[in-house]
């Protein structure tokens, strides 16, 4: 039988091209706040729609202790702007660590007690270049995305051992609707047209263009197939970077 494989984030554009590259290889939990998205995605691959909030503590434990997921993808998360000095800006702070970094982590802390028991897992964190670099105006997305970063080379040398694969990926702009949003703020505040704004932005990544939610996915199953752990992959707009190669799982 095939493994079970939780998607966060599911029902977005990065996450439903992930459950299409993974679907003929694992069972699929599509998880996310969104049902009617999640329904259409999971109906697209046939998978099993699950309302997850991960900020949601108590709802977590359930989905863990229900059902026998041995590979969890980390996608859920958001990103808003904001200078630092605002006024808002602890609670922004918060708000980003809660979702990014907590929300992720918390699935991982519950699933590795089982994993250890019965021979291994994999995670793949959904992170961001934000984890790999600063970038002004988001410093909470910046840090939310940085502290997932740490933790995923701490978690990856700590469950070598137990055959628990922790990666990360670290897409530059994708072509997706939280980039959209990016768009629609840039038009606003400079006039720019959209074409003009989205040329902007994919001129920021190494690549010079923007990365397609497909190339995220294959990347994802990639790095699922991986024989080692602790892999950080950034996506360019390109061919990918292997930032740091993770250690050997045999």
């Amino acid at each position: 039988m095939k493994e079970l494989a939780l998607v966060t984030g599911g029902g977005g554009g990065i996450g439903a091209a992930i459950c299409r590259a993974l679907a003929p290889e694992y069972r699929l939990l599509v998880a996310g706040r969104n049902a009617a998205r999640l329904q259409a995605v999971a109906e697209e691959v046939g998978a099993t729609p699950l309302e997850l909030d991960v900020t949601d503590s108590r709802r977590s434990q359930k989905v863990a202790a229900e059902h026998d997921i041995r590979c969890l993808i980390a996608g859920a998360g958001f990103g808003r702007s904001g200078p630092v000095g605002a006024a808002d800006a602890i609670a922004s702070l918060r708000s980003h660590l809660e979702t990014n970094f907590i929300g992720a982590v918390r699935l991982v802390e519950l699933l590795v007690p089982r994993w250890k028991e019965s021979g291994g897992g994999r995670v793949v964190f959904i992170a961001s270049s934000a984890a790999l670099d600063g970038y002004p105006y988001v410093s909470a997305y910046a840090a939310s995305k940085h502290a997932l970063l740490g933790y995923a080379r701490s978690a990856a040398k700590e469950l070598a051992r137990h055959r628990i694969a922790i990666q990360i990926l670290c897409p530059h702009y994708v072509d997706t609707p939280m980039t959209a949003a990016s768009v629609a703020r840039i038009c606003e505040t400079t006039g720019r047209t959209e074409a003009e704004a989205r040329a902007s932005l994919a001129q920021k990544n190494p690549g010079g263009r923007l990365i397609t939610p497909r190339e995220v996915a294959e990347a994802t199953l990639e790095l699922l197939r991986s024989p080692r752990t602790g892999v950080v992959l950034e996506l360019v707009g390109g061919d990918s970077i292997e930032r740091e190669p993770g250690l050997s799982l045999d």
